[in-house]
């Protein structure tokens, strides 16, 4: 048995353009009942979820893809805790806070982890998927009798549960708040600890600037610390690692565990799988189909939880939710040395400025290459990246000019009301639709999705894959790649990672990636430039490495092991203080390979 998930995205539908197929096309509607309507107030079609077959056929007649239908298992009809409206996103399930725990939430964007996160911290009221008349708490406590979760919504009713919640979007904390980095922190430091803060999350520097002056990064650890300082029973982090480096995200990781230790309940919502391995106690996935529906998994290990995400099926439950695995067993090690020509050579280079300067080792990316760069922010990556791209002239040095590039940068605008297709074209230089770059590039990208939606409309992580598409399109020797992971989420960043590996080998072409998410350089990288130095004072970069010798020289610099995951082959984090962590670090093996 099944029930019915008829979901509409009301942005893409668009009944004016289109002939109205969805209606005409119905066999629910051919035979004399109305399935499937125009809704006379909205002017968008109205799905009746119960007469609905499952047929599919409007998904597939739907020129803009706005329609999305899944049968699920009738039992889950009993676990629907949220729904927005009629042919709107419904959440299943919810997953349980620990005390002295953190737990992580694993999945796409689009699963409701919002949702989990404004439910369990008393903002929003569940209301059982019956959202025409929403119960009262009576009925919702009775729900949830004999689970732990009852006792959690008891204090809720009675307005004694004490959240903290740290917003996924930090800009909107410089638009709320008018002052400067330490008059927030005194204003909500109600354990007393925003001195220990500020030192832990190297915040000292940001705290007398107003917090419209001060960059992403500076923004998300304030916000971290903010929170952090709360006096609270409940602690959300909506994507803490955004916009900062790794050693600023294994900091702010050591401020949220640090907390659980202290016997507070924590929950997560993180893409970086770095981050999640290192902070998590427990992980429950989040899966389904972005913004028609999210299930929430039972709580599981961090391993087994991120192997189980991985995988695509829980076998607990008997799911498949992907209908492929990620592996990481990916051939390169950056060890044998790549054969291919040098597609560019480049001198030690040298970049002056009034109190800031970046010296680069001499190196060669060759062809089928992707050179990954690392360290802190503020070192002169993205300089070194603009010198080789030719977009920056050296101060010492000079770069063979002779070879084209194409540069995606870190931060990305969308305030042009254009087609997505139309940006697709530009960076192409003729039609898209039918090509082979559609098939080689925007297939594995799935943004033909996207073709007709306004770049003004689209989200973070939209937005950075027609960058990096936009980027790909274009005929040159050397593709520059600032960032790619930014907005994604993990299941994105995996596919991304895999795709331009693929791309660059397949093709014959080369690529040089700056990114702070360890696993997706580990997983992209044939070979690695290293950063070191003072940040926003002095960035020294070494030449191109090996891959192993690289990430051994990074970890070391951050003081974190990795293992491989015997399952996965995927590099885990070593427990800090663990066995094997401590055994690792003596003998200097920071990085393990078998």
């Amino acid at each position: 048995m099944t029930h019915r998930v008829a979901v509409l995205d009301k942005e893409l539908c668009q009944p004016k353009k289109c002939g109205l197929e969805c209606i005409k096309y119905c066999p629910v509607n051919k035979s004399g009942a109305d399935c499937i309507v125009l809704n006379e107030e909205t002017k968008k079609a109205t799905i009746d979820e119960d007469i609905c077959n499952g047929c599919g056929i409007c998904v597939k007649v739907c020129p803009f893809d706005a329609i999305t239908i899944v049968n699920l298992a009738s039992e889950l009809k009993t676990d629907k805790i949220h729904q927005y409206g009629m042919n709107s996103f419904r959440l299943y399930k919810l997953p349980t806070p620990k005390k002295g725990e953190v737990v992580g939430l694993l999945g796409r964007n689009g699963m409701g982890k919002s949702t989990v996160v404004n439910i369990l911290s008393g903002i929003l009221k569940p209301n059982l998927g019956n959202y025409e008349q929403p119960p009262e708490w009576d009925e919702i406590l009775k729900y949830y009798k004999g689970t732990e979760l009852k006792a959690h919504f008891e204090k809720i009713k009675n307005g004694e549960i004490k959240a903290s919640i740290k917003p996924q979007q930090v800009h909107t904390i410089a638009d709320a708040f008018d002052g400067t980095g330490k008059e927030l922190l005194d204003k909500f430091d109600q354990r007393g600890t925003s001195r220990e803060l500020v030192k832990q999350l190297g915040l000292e520097n940001s705290l007398e600037q107003n917090l419209k002056e001060l960059s992403g990064g500076e923004l998300q650890r304030l916000s971290v610390a903010t929170a952090a300082s709360r006096e609270s029973d409940f602690y959300f982090f909506d994507e803490p690692s955004s916009y900062n480096d790794v050693f600023q995200r294994t900091g702010v990781a050591r401020v949220i565990h640090g907390l659980a230790e202290e016997g507070k309940s924590v929950m997560v919502v993180e893409h970086d799988l770095t981050l999640l391995d290192f902070l998590s106690d427990y992980i429950e996935v989040l899966y389904g189909v972005p913004a028609a529906y999210g299930i929430v998994s039972n709580v599981l290990s961090t391993k087994v939880g991120i192997n189980v995400f991985l995988d695509g099926y829980l076998p607990t439950e008997n799911v498949r939710f992907r209908d492929k695995k990620f592996t990481f067993d990916a051939s390169t090690s950056g060890d044998e040395g790549l054969e291919g020509d040098a597609v560019i050579t480049y001198p030690k280079l040298e970049k002056k400025y009034d109190s800031f300067s970046v010296s680069i080792e001499p190196g060669t990316v060759r062809k089928g290459e992707l050179l990954g760069i690392m360290g802190a922010n503020a070192l002169g990556k993205t300089t070194m990246m603009k010198m080789i791209a030719g977009v920056e002239k050296p101060t010492d040095g000079s770069v063979d000019k002779k070879i084209k590039i194409s540069y995606k940068p870190q931060y990305l605008s969308n305030d042009i009301d254009v087609e997505v297709i139309s940006v697709l074209e530009k960076a192409n230089g003729s039609t898209i639709e039918g090509s082979a770059e559609e098939e080689q590039i925007l297939d594995p990208l799935k943004l033909k999705k996207l073709y007709n939606k306004s770049v003004k409309n689209l989200s973070g992580g939209e937005l950075q894959k027609v960058a990096i598409a936009s980027c790909l399109l274009q005929k040159v020797d050397l593709y520059a790649l600032d960032e790619p992971s930014a907005f994604l989420d993990v299941e994105d960043r995996i596919a991304v990672a895999k795709f331009l590996q693929k791309f660059v080998r397949s093709f014959g072409k080369s690529a040089i990636i700056i990114d702070h998410d360890l696993q997706l350089m580990d997983l992209v990288s044939d070979s690695m430039v290293i950063f070191e130095g003072t940040s926003s004072v002095e960035g020294i970069a070494t030449s191109p490495m090996p891959k192993t010798d690289a990430m051994n020289r990074f970890l070391e610099s951050l003081d974190i092991s990795f293992r491989k995951d015997e399952k996965t082959s995927r590099h885990r984090v070593n427990k800090e203080a663990s066995r094997l962590d401590k055994e690792q670090k003596s003998s200097g093996n920071y990085y393990f390979r078998k």
